[in-house]
């Protein structure tokens, strides 16, 4: 688990740097096959930290095995019109957001991380969402790294 939060803890640097590096063009130019730009992908990330595995972590700890909901990233990024939004407020949203995620999985004790809840019809425990954290900010890191002008991270 330490690893993977050090991973997870490491995710805002590695877009804020990303968003840094990158002009006003690069910020709205999709990716490949489409994907968000990096504003998109700084909207997104800030979003689903707050609205998605913040709650999550948060009802885990809070409920007896509640049912979570999803997070249709692309019917919010379309409602929300990520590419209106700065790229670098969102950066920093997302880090706040993330930070507040980190504390709470590195003080949970291990009966916390062993609690469980439902998602897409299946049971996780508070550790398995942890590692669906990890696991979506490396598609996102592969994505951005498609997108940015910095140099091989």
């Amino acid at each position: 688990m330490k690893e993977l939060l050090e991973r997870i803890a490491e995710m805002p640097r590695f877009l804020e740097d990303a968003v840094e590096s990158a002009g006003e063009e690069e910020l709205g130019a999709r990716g490949p096959g489409e994907t968000f730009s990096m504003r998109e992908q700084a909207c997104h990330l800030r979003d689903v930290e707050r609205e998605g595995y913040l709650l999550r972590v948060r009802r885990i700890l809070d409920e007896d095995v509640p049912d979570l909901e999803g997070f249709d990233g692309a019917a919010v990024a379309a409602a929300r019109d990520y590419n209106s939004q700065d790229a670098r407020t969102a950066a920093r949203d997302f880090a706040i957001a993330r930070a507040e995620v980190v504390s709470i999985l590195s003080r949970a004790t291990p009966a916390q991380l062993a609690r469980e809840a439902t998602i897409f019809g299946k049971r996780i425990t508070l550790s398995d969402l942890a590692a669906m954290i990890d696991e979506h900010d490396r598609g996102h890191r592969e994505e951005i790294e498609s997108l940015s002008p910095m140099e091989s991270r």
